[in-house]
């Protein structure tokens, strides 16, 4: 091997151990483990270059990992692994060429021959390595558009996810989706319909996985899911994100990205969403779970309601200012029964948005506001109870 040659592969080895300044993780110099460090095959410049400005595509990073983790078990665990599941498509040989980890972090970054070795490790995130679930993320230097020349940027179908008790086909941490979302913190009692419920009201899913044991069949309280719209993306991960659940608070981002590293094009509308959920905790300090339906108190009377003429005026105005905040679907104001009859809500009025967003804002902007000199109370209310009110709307 020649002199320049050695240089640039000491340059290379070099080179991967060093963390790009915008990493997901604090910084530290880690140490590096090379499967091929033993032996180094002849390889020229060009082809050391070549390699080098493909590696943000042939790595992935991987967290969480447990204290007794090192260079040389990750690696064998990677490789054993990729292997298994039928996702080593490079031939015979270690699917792994290096890994790189931060001790003190607990996490690394685990280096492959291909691409598209690199995207079928993309559907191990949530894999147990020595009893721990891992998460598997692209690096942050990864660029979607520069990696379509190298492979697939999907984990292949073919895969077989079942042999490391994995689900085939989830949309959980297998898929490799910009818009998909992490959703944490949730109530480990919490079923997959109630989770599915909270996340709908932003909008239909195209993808939804609640994270389970897989010997117990228990949530482990994590979910990902995607939106049919992903328009909606941000504004769930905004309005969600640090509500309180029970006992527990969410945490709700993007799977791919830091939550404190918005990308440029969503930090508007991300600081937006936050300064109304801030206002949102400052009227509902409770912090109950948002939903579709606002319930307005001390906005009206049971004696204002007996007068048609009156009641339509009441109802005309409601829907009115309500539209101002988003798709209104209708304005329910439950009236006295002349009777005498006890009537469930009266002395309420509820107004039922197409989407949470629109109900955050009509929240947000009555809540408190002066009505016959009192301050108007709006909060959240359960749709399956709205749903189940025995009145007409």
């Amino acid at each position: 091997m020649g002199g320049g040659d050695a240089d640039a592969v000491r340059r290379v080895e070099r080179a991967r151990c060093e963390f790009n300044s915008s990493s997901m993780e604090p910084q530290a110099i880690p140490q590096q483990f090379n499967f091929n460090s033993l032996v180094f095959q002849p390889h020229t410049t060009t082809q050391l270059m070549t390699q080098e400005a493909t590696l943000f595509a042939r790595r992935v990073y991987v967290g969480g990992l447990p204290p007794s983790a090192n260079e040389q078990t990750i690696g064998v665990f990677f490789n054993q692994v990729i292997a298994v599941i039928g996702g080593n498509t490079a031939g015979p040989g270690d699917a792994v060429c290096s890994v790189c980890m931060n001790h003190e972090q607990r996490f690394a970054l685990v280096e492959f021959r291909l691409a598209e070795e690199a995207s079928n490790a993309m559907a191990l995130d949530g894999i147990l390595f020595e009893g721990v679930p891992v998460k598997v993320r692209r690096p942050t230097d990864y660029n979607l558009s520069l990696a379509a020349g190298l492979g697939p940027s999907q984990p292949s179908r073919k895969l077989n996810l079942a042999a490391v008790g994995l689900t085939a086909g989830s949309d959980g941490g297998g898929l490799e989706d910009p818009d998909r979302i992490f959703v944490g913190g949730l109530p480990y009692f919490y079923s997959e319909a109630q989770v599915r419920k909270l996340l709908e009201s932003f909008g239909p899913l195209r993808g939804f996985d609640l994270v389970k044991d897989r010997e117990t069949g228990n949530s482990k309280g994590y979910a990902f899911c995607v939106y049919l719209n992903t328009n909606v993306t941000d504004i769930a991960c905004a309005v969600l994100n640090g509500t309180k659940m029970e006992d527990k608070t969410l945490t709700v981002r993007r799977a791919n990205q830091s939550a404190s590293q918005p990308r440029p094009e969503q930090l508007s509308i991300l600081l937006k969403a936050q300064r109304q959920v801030q206002m949102q905790k400052l009227a509902n300090p409770v912090g109950a779970a948002p939903t579709k339906v606002v319930c307005l108190v001390q906005v009206v009377s049971a004696d204002e309601l007996k007068d048609d003429e009156a009641y339509e005026d009441i109802k005309d105005d409601m829907r009115q200012e309500a539209c101002r905040y988003g798709n209104l679907v209708k304005v329910v104001i439950p009236r006295p029964d002349p009777s005498g009859h006890p009537v469930t809500g009266v002395g309420k009025v509820f107004l039922e948005y197409a989407d949470v967003y629109s109900a955050t804002r009509a929240k947000i902007a009555l809540h408190g506001r002066k009505f016959d000199g009192k301050p108007v109370v709006a909060s959240y209310y359960p749709e399956l109870k709205f749903a189940n009110l025995d009145f007409d709307g």
